[in-house]
Parts: C-alpha cells; structure tokens; sequence
C-alpha cells in the first residue's frame, strides 16, 4: 500500500446523502482514489437501485462500501451508525475519518408569506429544514469528535449555495438554512483548529440535482444559467466531486472556516 504523504489509499471516507447528487459523485470519485466509503442515505425500496449502484461501483474500485440507510437527522440512528463505524475502525489501518461530506438536501420548498396557512411554511417545516440541512452537521461533528473518529488530518465539507446570500421564490427556508450552515461552519471551524480538524463549505453553482428539480420553476433557473454562464453549462456533481478529491490530499491542511466557489465562474458574474 502507497504510505506517501499524500496517499489516499485505505482513507475513510464518510458520507451524508451518499445516494444521489453530490453524495453520489464523491463516494464514486473518493473510490477511484483509493478510498473506502461509509455512505448514510434514504431511501425507500422503489428508489434503493440508485444506492446499490453507489456501492457497487465503489467496490468495483477497490474500496469497501458500508452503507446505511437510515434518517441522518435522527438522534438515536445516527448513534447507532457512529458505532458501527467505531466498530469498523478499531482494528483497521487508518483509525479515524479522514473526509466527512455533508450533502443532505431535505427541506421546505413553500412560501413564507401566502394566501392561507396551509400554503406558508410552518413552525415545523422551517424547524425541521434546519435541523436537516444545517444544525445535523453539528450534531455529527460533535458525536464523531466524542467517539474519536475525527482527528488530526481530518477534513469536514458541506454544501451551501448562493441562495445563502440571494432570495429566491419558496426558497426562504433553504435559504436560511445555507446560511446556517455556513455560520455553523465558521464557529467549527474555530473550535476544532486546536484538534488539526478543517471545516469548509464549497458552494457548487446549479447543478441538476434531485434537490434542484423540487424547487418550483427550476426549468427557468436552468435556463438562465446556461443563457449567461461563461461556459454555457451547468456545474455537475461530477465537477463538485473532483474538487473535494483534490481537497482530501493530506497535505491540505490550512484551509478552514471559509466557503469555496466550484461553479466556473457563475458567481462572479450577473445572470439577472
């Protein structure tokens, strides 16, 4: 096994929403890379295929898949995948996760403001939009750091958007969450540089996701990036995934608290 600096060979590898989208992307790229690949996802049994397909690349790689599905917002599964993953690390060659990928897009895609209640986000609706898309990045950093599966070396990535900063029709809820989770980000940031843990958010330009195609009119977001965008195509999970493989080189250790831009440009320029 290559035991050089920047090997990623036999590096573990967790992932949150491993099934579709980003999540899936990565777990494929981290394996070629030589990576192996908890995944925790949900699915039900008429959409399990695009989780079995996930792993059964990965271990076409090489790499070993250990997958979960199960909810990853929920207190009491997330602890019991934790122990699995401890049970799985005590005896293997790398005893800590070198790259956690957060990637859980779950929340309310309705109007603040609307003609009667039913139609407004709720109480629980924004509650649960956050708990899923933000504050469960906390929640699993502070248990993986508990169960000493985090450690120096180790790498935290998450995924914001530019709707963190911009507003946009029935996106209020997500779009507090982003923002959430960038804060979250920065203050984890702050308190896990003693422990040589980094934590990062990228922000992906839009990328044709599950997640993007539930937001009502994503046909004219779609349609407005390409019209504008300097490259005339969207950014792909494919795209997002090769950054967060060129990010897991462990001799990147000083980038932390800070949101990176993969999105060719999109940000940088006016696409009203």
């Amino acid at each position: 096994m290559d035991k050089s600096n920047a090997s990623l060979k036999g590096r573990w590898a967790l992932i949150l929403g491993a099934s579709s989208g980003f999540g899936a992307a990565t777990a494929r790229a981290v394996a070629q890379a030589g990576m192996h690949v908890f995944g925790v996802h949900l699915d039900p049994r008429r959409s399990i295929e695009q989780a079995e397909a996930v792993i059964a690349d990965v271990e076409a790689a090489g790499s070993r898949a250990i997958f979960f599905n199960t909810n990853a917002a929920d207190a009491r599964r997330r602890a019991r995948v934790i122990e699995t993953i401890a049970a799985t690390l005590r005896d293997a060659e790398y005893s800590t996760i070198h790259l956690m990928v957060h990637t859980l897009a779950f929340g309310s895609l309705r109007p603040y403001i609307a003609e009667s209640p039913e139609e407004a986000t709720s109480e629980e609706q924004m509650d649960m939009t956050l708990r899923v898309m933000a504050h469960s990045l906390v929640y699993w950093t502070q248990d993986l750091v508990r169960a000493n599966l985090l450690g120096p070396g180790s790498r935290i990535y998450s995924m914001s958007s530019m709707g963190s900063q911009r507003a946009a029709p029935y996106y209020g809820a997500v779009s507090a969450a982003k923002a959430a989770l960038e804060a979250h980000t920065r203050q984890l940031a702050l308190e896990l540089a003693p422990r040589g843990i980094a934590v990062n958010c990228l922000m992906p330009g839009v990328t044709d996701t599950p997640a993007l195609r539930a937001i009502p009119g994503h046909e004219k977001i779609i349609e407005t990036v390409l019209a504008h965008h300097p490259a005339h195509r969207l950014t792909t999970p494919e795209d997002v995934a090769h950054v967060l493989v060129a990010l897991s080189d462990p001799r990147i250790t000083w980038i932390s608290g800070t949101t990176i831009p993969v999105d060719g440009g999109e940000a940088a320029i006016s696409i009203t």
